[in-house]
C-alpha cells in the first residue's frame, strides 16, 4: 500500500509540475516547443480557443482514441496523467488569468518553461509513466507500424516550432528552437540523475574486511575476483560493487582508513538492472 501511495503521489506532484512551468512561463511567453502544448500556442493566437482548453479536448482526444484503438487496459497511468494534465492547465486558466509574462526577463522564463516540464516528464518516465499527448499517437503507431516514431515526433516538434517563427516574431521562434534543443538533454540528464549510483573496481589484499562492511554495515553485497598485478606479479583481488551515492562515501572512508593501500575505480552509473536496484 504504502509503494502504491508512493508511486501515485509521484504521478500527481509530477504532472502539476509539468502543469505550472507550461501555464505560467510556457503559455504566457508563445513557446511553440513540446508537442500538443507547443501546437496549443499556435492556435490560440489564431483562434478564440485558448491553449489550456486546447490542451484539454486534444489531450481527451487522444485519451479516447487511445482507449479505442489500444484497448480498455492501454496504459491506466497516462490516462491519469493526461487528465489530471489538462484539467490543472483549464483550472489554472480560470483561477489565475495570465495575459502577459511574469517577468520581462525572456530568457529566464524560458529556463522555467523548459526545466519545469522537463522535470516532471523525467519524473513519469522514470516511473514507466507519461502525460499523454503525442506520446499515445507514438504508441500507436509503435504497435500497428514499424513507423520511426522518433523521427517522427521529432520532425513534428520542428515544423511546429518553425510555424511559431511566422506566427509570431523570429525572436520568440529562437527561443522555441533554443527550448527545443534543450528539452531532451536535460529531460536525460533529469533521468541519470535521479538513479545515479556509484559504480567500485577495489583491487585489494584483503577483501573479506571490505565485503564484511558491505554486507553488514550498508547491506549490500560484492563479487570478488581473484587477480594477478601485472607488475608485482602478487595476488590481488577485486571486489565489485554498486552503491548510492552517501553508501559509496562510507565505503570510500572505510577503505582509506582501513586499506589505504587499496586501488579503487569509481564510476557513475544510471542503468543498474537487479536485486535491490531496478527490474527491466
Amino acid at each position: 500500500m504504502k509503494e502504491k501511495i508512493k508511486h501515485f503521489s509521484l504521478l500527481t506532484v509530477s504532472t502539476l509540475i509539468m502543469a505550472v512551468g507550461t501555464y505560467f512561463f510556457k503559455f504566457t511567453n508563445n513557446f511553440t516547443f513540446g508537442g500538443i502544448t507547443g501546437l496549443a500556442v499556435l492556435v490560440a493566437d489564431k483562434t478564440s480557443i485558448s491553449a489550456s482548453d486546447f490542451s484539454f479536448i486534444v489531450n481527451m482526444l487522444l485519451l479516447i482514441l487511445g482507449f479505442i484503438v489500444l484497448g480498455k487496459k492501454f496504459a491506466a497511468k497516462t490516462a491519469y496523467c493526461s487528465i489530471l494534465l489538462s484539467v490543472a492547465l483549464s483550472t489554472l486558466e480560470r483561477v489565475c488569468p495570465m495575459d502577459h509574462p511574469l517577468t520581462d526577463q525572456t530568457m529566464l522564463e524560458l529556463c522555467f518553461a523548459i526545466a519545469l516540464p522537463a522535470l516532471g516528464s523525467a519524473i513519469l518516465f522514470n516511473i514507466g509513466s507519461s502525460s499523454g499527448g503525442t506520446d499515445i499517437i507514438a504508441m500507436i503507431l509503435k504497435r500497428y507500424s514499424s513507423f520511426d516514431i522518433g523521427k517522427a515526433l521529432l520532425v513534428t516538434d520542428i515544423l511546429i516550432t518553425v510555424a511559431g517563427c511566422f506566427v509570431f516574431d523570429i525572436q520568440t521562434g529562437l527561443y522555441s528552437f533554443l527550448g527545443l534543443t534543450i528539452r531532451s538533454f536535460m529531460i536525460d540528464n533529469f533521468i541519470e540523475g535521479f538513479n545515479l549510483s556509484k559504480y567500485f573496481n577495489v583491487v585489494c589484499d584483503e577483501p573479506e574486511a571490505i565485503c564484511d562492511f558491505l554486507v553488514h554495515e550498508l547491506n549490500r553485497s560484492a563479487t570478488v575476483v581473484h587477480a594477478q598485478g601485472a607488475f608485482s606479479g602478487k595476488d590481488k583481488y577485486i571486489v565489485f560493487t554498486v552503491l548510492s551515492r552517501p553508501q559509496a562515501v562510507r565505503l570510500r572512508n572505510y577503505i582509506k582508513e582501513n586499506q589505504p593501500s587499496a586501488f579503487m575505480l569509481i564510476s557513475n552509473t544510471s542503468e543498474i538492472i537487479g536485486k535491490g536496484f531496478h527490474s527491466i
